[in-house]
């Protein structure tokens, strides 16, 4: 299975807890005026990798807490990163995902938006809104974004 990535960071501590592996999802139909990554906007840009190549990257450095999902728009590719969530779960480690979508466009989506969001640990949802923009709050870049574990706000919407 295989994403197509605009890049990776072997070791970041800027993208969520913990020193993590970032990878970045190639496209993005958003377009976030102000976007800090508008390079990842282009569905066909960028290259494709094996889930099992970054795998491997993820299972070679003993530092890491996690893997963050970024963009571009990783739920546009929510197969291959589910498939790669699963392996970096399996591995003990946590799985961040950054996305454009709220988590309740995500829920009323299903499908594999659903299994990627049953695979991710904490979700940094919303739009960037370059007009709120914030460098106050950590692991987001307007102040509308949400920083959401989804874990124990899935339990509780099941509780409901």
């Amino acid at each position: 299975m295989t994403l197509r990535v605009s890049g990776i960071i072997n070791e970041s501590i800027v993208d969520g807890p913990g020193i993590r592996l970032v990878v970045f999802a190639q496209g993005c139909e958003r377009r976030c005026p102000g976007c800090h990554n508008p390079e990842t906007h282009p569905l066909d840009g960028g290259r494709e990798i094996d889930i099992t190549e970054i795998h491997t990257m993820i299972k070679a450095n003993p530092l890491l807490r996690g893997v963050t999902f970024s963009g571009g728009e990783p739920f546009l590719q929510a197969r291959a990163f589910t498939g790669l969530a699963r392996l970096t779960r399996e591995a003990g480690l946590d799985v961040v995902v950054y996305s454009g979508y709220t988590i309740e466009e995500i829920l009323e989506l299903g499908g594999a938006y659903r299994e990627l969001l049953d695979e991710t640990d904490i979700l940094i949802d919303g739009a960037y809104i370059e007009a709120q923009r914030t460098l106050d709050a950590s692991y987001k870049g307007s102040a509308n974004q949400r920083i959401i574990d989804v874990p124990s706000t899935l339990k509780t919407q099941k509780q409901n």
